[in-house]
């Protein structure tokens, strides 16, 4: 059996989405699955849109994904001379022509053809001239498409694909300024890359008969083809920035896991049974194209975040604080003791959706100032609530141990002595060690922070409230509490 080779193809005119990369993983694990080869070509022959910002930040996205090309990346800017080679041997052959007519005339005939009700494809009317251009007379080189018969599209997703020869046009592989086209170049890449399966999405459909030509044109077998459903939002309308979906590398610094990012990518529209949750060995193990779908995959913030979650559920305490520490420094607090920190994300692992919630749940256990939830100052940080939080730090700086079990006792004790539910002190307690009224439990919060700082912020809270001097922050949102 032949080498299976597949290929992702971007053109650097945007940022790596979520369709491209969902395009990139499922050749990436085409290949891996059957032991062929990933090769990574960067479509850049439109100059006029393709940046050098967008190519990085593509190949960016892709490392991050972890989806390393095995041969590339290639630039298509870089291979003008072999494009031009390949229509000079199609010219050669008779399987393209030259078609003088300017777009005026195009135009024309086209508003007239319409006008009868017929089709308004070009009228082939240079198709058997038979002659190459005059000095300084401007042409392109048009397809020779047959005028018979069928093209057939091989599709690994949806069966055999069928399109009379007759509704196809002799299309242009060569511009009047001597560009070639994007289904020259592309079909010119796959034969010299020896591309065996090529999976894309389904607006790509029309182009493939066109570009089957080509290849036969040029004397080369066609690869086969996948034609993927596309993505839409949850409502099924197109998929778009109201829907959550943005560049890959937005979804980084979301806090997103790169393993997490593949997993959810690989289930919008393939499954393997029930599962949900995969690891990339076993998303390589378990794919084919068989198994994708045929309709469009819809896009769920919601399912996304709740798939991240479950991976970093599957990481230890070590490996989720060497995780999050970009996103601690991001907020000037990276810099403290790692046994410490990682303690810190222990107790908190389990309550953070994404890199960033598990970030700003840290920041009470890093921060050297603590900003305060105006409206949760407001309700719990009242004269008798600082009269109880003062009376509270007094009695735990004397405590003889210092763990979550004796500061659950002292706060136990306190609240019988003077006469309240533990809530009425557990509340605001809370807000003065966090800014905010959601946390871990309290008593093992109190454990981490150590004696010191917390009978310090405890004293320090109150202080400034009574002062008026409260470092005050937004309140926080109903999801950030959830």
């Amino acid at each position: 059996m032949a080498e299976i080779r597949t290929r992702f193809a971007p053109s650097p005119t945007g940022f790596l989405h979520i369709g491209g990369a969902r395009t990139a993983l499922f050749n990436y694990l085409f290949a891996r699955r059957h032991g062929g080869k990933f090769i990574l070509r960067i479509e850049d022959s439109d100059r006029e849109r393709s940046t050098d910002q967008f190519t990085e930040a593509i190949l960016e996205g892709l490392a991050w994904l972890g989806l390393a090309c095995d041969e590339g990346p290639f630039f298509q800017s870089h291979r003008s001379a072999y494009y031009l080679r390949q229509v000079d041997r199609m010219l050669e052959a008779g399987a393209a022509y030259w078609c003088f007519c300017s777009a005026e005339e195009l135009d024309e005939r086209r508003r007239s053809a319409k006008e009868e009700g017929k089709s308004g494809a070009y009228d082939r009317k240079c198709r058997d001239l038979g002659r190459t251009p005059k000095e300084g007379e401007a042409a392109v080189v048009r397809l020779r498409t047959p005028l018979q018969g069928e093209t057939v599209v091989r599709d690994l997703i949806r069966g055999d694909i069928v399109f009379d020869n007759r509704e196809l046009d002799d299309i242009v592989v060569v511009r009047s300024d001597g560009t070639p086209t994007f289904h020259l170049v592309n079909v010119a890449d796959d034969i010299d890359m020896g591309i065996s399966h090529i999976l894309r999405g389904e607006d790509h459909i029309t182009n493939t008969p066109r570009q089957i030509q080509i290849f036969r044109a040029l004397g080369a077998k066609p690869p086969v083809y996948g034609h993927m459903p596309l993505i839409v939002g949850k409502d099924r309308a197109r998929l778009s920035k109201r829907h959550g979906a943005t560049s890959v590398l937005a979804y980084r610094e979301a806090g997103f896991l790169p393993e997490a990012t593949l997993n959810y990518l690989a289930r919008l529209g393939w499954s393997h049974g029930d599962q949900e949750i995969f690891s990339r060995d076993e998303l390589v193990a378990a794919f084919d194209a068989d198994a994708i779908n045929k309709s469009a995959a819809a896009f769920d913030m919601e399912k996304f975040a709740w798939v991240n979650f479950e991976h970093m559920k599957l990481k230890s305490a070590a490996e989720l604080t060497r995780a999050v520490r970009p996103y601690l420094a991001e907020r000037g607090s990276g810099g403290c003791d790692e046994r410490y920190l990682e303690a810190a994300v222990e107790l908190l692992r389990y309550r953070a959706k994404t890199l960033v919630e598990l970030a700003e749940q840290l920041a009470p256990f890093v921060a050297g100032t603590i900003a305060y939830d105006q409206a949760a100052a407001a309700k719990f940080l009242g004269q008798a609530d600082r009269k109880r939080l003062r009376g509270l730090a007094d009695e735990l700086a004397s405590l003889p141990q210092w763990n979550g079990a004796a500061v659950e006792r002292e706060f136990r004790s306190f609240c019988e002595g003077d006469g309240i539910k533990l809530g009425a002190l557990a509340q605001p307690a809370r807000v003065a060690l966090t800014g905010g009224t959601a946390s871990a439990g309290i008593f093992e919060m109190c454990a981490l922070l150590g004696r010191e700082r917390t009978v310090a912020r405890l004293r320090t809270a109150c202080a400034e409230a009574e002062a008026g001097t409260l470092t005050l922050r937004a309140p926080a949102s109903p999801q950030s509490q959830a």
